[in-house]
C-alpha cells in the first residue's frame, strides 16, 4: 500500500465522520455532512511519520526553497513538527514554527514561536481548510512578521465555501495533499 494510501486509511478510521444529513457544525457556522478532526489522527506515530514525509515530498515536488513550515496553532503543529523531523531525517532541514492566535500577555509575548525571522522564506500549512480564514489569519500574521510566505499547503482541502480561492486571493498558490474525494467518492 502506498504511503498516501495509508495515511488516508488513518485518516478515515480516526478522525473523518460522514453523515446523509449535515448534521456538524463548522466553525463557520455552516453544517456539513462530513467533519474532519485530525489532532486524533496526529497522535499516531505512524500518521506523523507520513504527513512529515508527503508534505516534504510536496514542497520537493513543487521545488520551494523554504527555511521553515508553520502556521496557526493547533491545526498547523503536528504539520509543522512532523515536516520538521523529517526534513532532518533526509538531511534537508527545515525549521517549524507556531503563530499564536493571540500574543501572550507574559514571558516575550510573541505571536510567532520557533527559530523563523524576518526575510526568512516560509510555507503555511494547515490540517484542513473550509473557509481559509484560519490560515489567511496565520499568512496575515507571518507577513507582520516580516517573513516571505511562498505558498499555503493544506492537509486536507475541504472543498467548501472557497477556502482554497479565498487563499489564493491573497497571491499565493495553495496545494493540498488530500481533496475531500479522497474520502467521499
Amino acid at each position: 500500500m502506498s504511503e498516501r494510501k495509508r495515511l488516508i486509511e488513518i485518516i478515515k478510521e480516526r478522525s473523518f465522520q460522514y453523515t446523509e444529513e449535515p448534521t456538524y457544525r463548522l466553525s463557520s457556522g455552516a453544517l456539513s455532512k462530513f467533519y474532519f478532526n485530525i489532532k486524533k489522527t496526529a497522535s499516531s506515530g505512524e500518521a506523523v511519520y507520513l504527513i512529515g514525509k508527503l508534505f516534504f515530498e510536496k514542497i520537493t515536488e513543487l521545488n520551494i526553497q523554504i527555511a521553515a513550515i508553520g502556521g496557526l496553532t493547533m491545526g498547523a503543529d503536528p504539520i509543522a513538527y512532523a515536516v520538521a523531523r523529517y526534513s532532518y531525517d533526509v538531511q534537508h532541514p527545515i525549521e517549524a514554527f507556531v503563530i499564536r492566535k493571540d500574543v501572550k500577555p507574559h514571558g516575550l509575548q510573541l505571536q510567532v514561536e520557533g527559530n523563523v525571522k524576518a526575510g526568512d522564506r516560509v510555507v503555511i500549512v494547515d490540517d484542513v481548510v473550509t473557509t481559509g480564514a484560519a490560515t489567511i489569519k496565520a499568512i496575515d500574521l507571518a507577513r507582520k512578521h516580516g517573513v516571505i510566505v511562498e505558498a499555503a499547503i493544506v492537509l486536507v482541502d475541504r472543498g467548501e465555501q472557497n477556502g482554497r480561492q479565498n487563499i489564493e486571493e491573497l497571491g499565493l498558490p495553495v496545494h493540498s495533499i488530500f481533496t475531500i474525494s479522497d474520502f467521499i467518492p
